[in-house]
Order: C-alpha cells, then sequence, then structure tokens
C-alpha cells in the first residue's frame, strides 16, 4: 500500500493510531474529560453520558515559532482503554476489555507497551461521584463501577467510568498517569480499515467465538454461540477492520488472556510503525482531522493537547517501541476463580519501570519482550 496515494480522510485516519499508541493508549492525569470533538466537526456527536466543553482550536504553529509539544520531554505515562460500550443496550454499563499502559521515559527516546489482564485482582478506590465505595475485584469493573451516575441507572458515563479506572491504574501501578483515551470497538475497526488494513504475524491458530468467516456474528444460543467460524491460521495474515478487532478480542484460546493481550499489542505495533515511518504524527492539521473523523467512538482525557503530545512522540523511532508481557495466574481455591495476579517476575517489571531501569531488566528476563 502506497500511503501518498491515499484519499486526504485516509490519512487523517491513519493518526487515530497515533492518537492512540501514543497518547493513551491508550489515560488521564487531569480528571477533567476534554471531548476533541463537537456537534459541529463530522461524526461528532457526544458520546452517551460525556461532558462536551467547547473544545479548543489547534494553532497551526508558525514557522518561526515552537512545534506543538516542544516542551514534552518526559517522562509520560499514557493510558490506552479498549471498551465495548453496546451502545444499543440500554443502561449497559461499559467493562474495559483491554487496558494498555505506555511509558516513555525522559527524552522521549523509546517507550515501553504493556498491558494489565482484565481480570486483575486489584483494589479499586472509593468513588463518591458514582457512589462506589470501594473494594478488591477485577479490574474490568473498575470502569463499570465508576460509570454510574446516581439518579440514572440507564445512562452510564463511559468518561466517567474512566476516572475511577485511571486511579485504580495509577494505584496498581505507581505510575503518574498523564493522559489517555478510550476507544470503542467501532473506533478500532475504523482505524484499521482506514489504514487499508493491517499485516500481522499470527503467532497461533485462533478460533473466532463472535464471528462467521462472512463477517457476520454467530447466533448466540444458550451457553454460548453457533455456526461456521472464522479461523486466524498461523502464520503472515493481511486483517481487515472487523477481522483486526475480532482477533484482538479472543481470549478463550491457548494462553488465554495473556494471549489476547500479546495480540493486541501485536497489532498496535503494527499500525502504529504505519505512521511513524510517514512522520505523520508530526502533521498537526492532520490529529485534528482525524478526531473528528472518529467522532464518538473515541474520548480523550488529559492535560495536555492531544496534538502536543503526539507531535513530541512523533520522532521516535519504530525499533525503540518495546512491547512487554506481564505474566500471570489464576487466583483462587479449588473450582472458585478469583481472577488473576501478575508473577513475582511480572510485578517486578513495573518497579525497575518506575526506577528507570526497565532496559536492564528486560535483558535479565528477555522472555518478556513480545516478538512483532
Amino acid at each position: 500500500m502506497v500511503l501518498g496515494s491515499m484519499a486526504p480522510r485516509r490519512r487523517w485516519l491513519l493518526l487515530g493510531l497515533t492518537v492512540l499508541a501514543a497518547v493513551a493508549l491508550i489515560a488521564a492525569g487531569a480528571v477533567v474529560i476534554t471531548r476533541l470533538t463537537s456537534d459541529n466537526k463530522p461524526g461528532g456527536a457526544p458520546v452517551a453520558g460525556s461532558p462536551t466543553p467547547t473544545p479548543i482550536p489547534t494553532p497551526t504553529p508558525s514557522p518561526s515559532g515552537p512545534p506543538p509539544g516542544a516542551d514534552i520531554t518526559g517522562p509520560l505515562n499514557l493510558l490506552l482503554v479498549g471498551v465495548d460500550t453496546r451502545v444499543s443496550v440500554p443502561g449497559w454499563e461499559p467493562h474495559s476489555d483491554a487496558v494498555l499502559v505506555l511509558h516513555v521515559p525522559k527524552g522521549l527516546g523509546r517507550a515501553y507497551l504493556f498491558s494489565l489482564p482484565r481480570d486483575l485482582l486489584v483494589d479499586i478506590p472509593a468513588f463518591p461521584k458514582a457512589g462506589y465505595k470501594g473494594g478488591k475485584t477485577k479490574l474490568t469493573h473498575a470502569m463499570s463501577f465508576g460509570s454510574r451516575v446516581p439518579g440514572k441507572p440507564k445512562e452510564p458515563s463511559t468518561a466517567q467510568g474512566y476516572e475511577l479506572l485511571r486511579s485504580t491504574v495509577a494505584g496498581y501501578t505507581g505510575l503518574r498517569i498523564d493522559a489517555g483515551a478510550v476507544l470503542t470497538f467501532n473506533g478500532f475497526d475504523k482505524l484499521v480499515n482506514a489504514l487499508g488494513g493491517v499485516d500481522i504475524y499470527v503467532d497461533q491458530r485462533v478460533e473466532s467465538m463472535h464471528r462467521r468467516p462472512d463477517g457476520k456474528y454467530r447466533e448466540s444460543v444458550p451457553g454460548g454461540y453457533t455456526g461456521p467460524q472464522q479461523v486466524y491460521e498461523k502464520g503472515e495474515q493481511h486483517l481487515n477492520g472487523w477481522q483486526a478487532l475480532d482477533y484482538a478480542r479472543q481470549r478463550y484460546i491457548t494462553g488465554g488472556d495473556y494471549a489476547r493481550q500479546r495480540h493486541q499489542q501485536q497489532l498496535i505495533k503494527a499500525m502504529t510503525s504505519k505512521i511513524l515511518d510517514e512522520g505523520l504524527a508530526r502533521q498537526p492539521e492532520r490529529v485534528d482531522q482525524v478526531v473528528a473523523a472518529l467522532g464518538n467512538t473515541l474520548i480523550y482525557v488529559g492535560g495536555r493537547r492531544i496534538v502536543d503530545i503526539a507531535y513530541a512522540l512523533g520522532g521516535m523511532p519504530e525499533n525503540k517501541f518495546v512491547l512487554v508481557g506481564l505474566p500471570g495466574s489464576g487466583v483462587g481455591k479449588g473450582s472458585a476463580y478469583r481472577g488473576e495476579q501478575l508473577t513475582a517476575v511480572g510485578r517486578k517489571f513495573i518497579t525497575e519501570l518506575r526506577a528507570g531501569r526497565a532496559d536492564a531488566y528486560l535483558a535479565a528476563n528477555p522472555t518478556l519482550v513480545v516478538k512483532n
């Protein structure tokens, strides 16, 4: 695929990956939610329950002035959250199906992307805004509990749920979360299609629980699904939007949720590489336009403008984008499954990351590095 021949709208959407991989990947340092779309922009309908403040236009930097984000030198911790909001189901509370943290050390010369298991047992702090008193349970429930709006049981707020998830992740990792984003399943589908699909090495045979080979959803029956299944065979594959999303969702496979985390990281890396190679993150007007194109499939949360962070990270070499897989195991007695916990090796990586010793730790534990 030749990027130079792509239509303008497609080029704008390419930057969505930078929005994700570079900026949040997908978190929020401030508790003020800033939507980057507005009603007068294409696709700018607000997400149900999300605040819609007046958008701040992004000025084009003058030739003599500093570029966007010139003062951002790191370190940065960015959170990316993938959610299935099921907007067609009244009152459905959003769950965080994918939680990824991007750590960029001072100097912005490299980045480490790791996932936290959706079923990770964590301490979720009290969140009076949603009437939640706090407790120890699975990470995926943090957004759900936080999304509850007192007096409006059928109007959960994804943006509000993100606040509690951000606090929970920060508390567990000990990392200050500077910015982030929430992307719905439909948004991920859009991004991949905008890229013209994505090339990835499928590292194990994966049978889809949700989709048929023609892309339609399988029939739901008591206890699961029935009908033909889409299959992703091991080897080099080109995936379109629905295939990439479907592949990234599968966790009832060999390796379970840890394999799913690995596959999500590999897809993000593949898409991000296309953007960084073309230097598209250094085009501020494109970053603004992609947000409008994504519409209500994206919520951005942070103190700095997304264009500033995207520009600051746009010069990072692709080979300095390191994927890290944190091993874990189930928690419970007998058949009473409670959730997941990271192993000592996985927990120690986060400790070493905070201390600035991630490279040395990964050199001593090479199995933590996820291959592309």
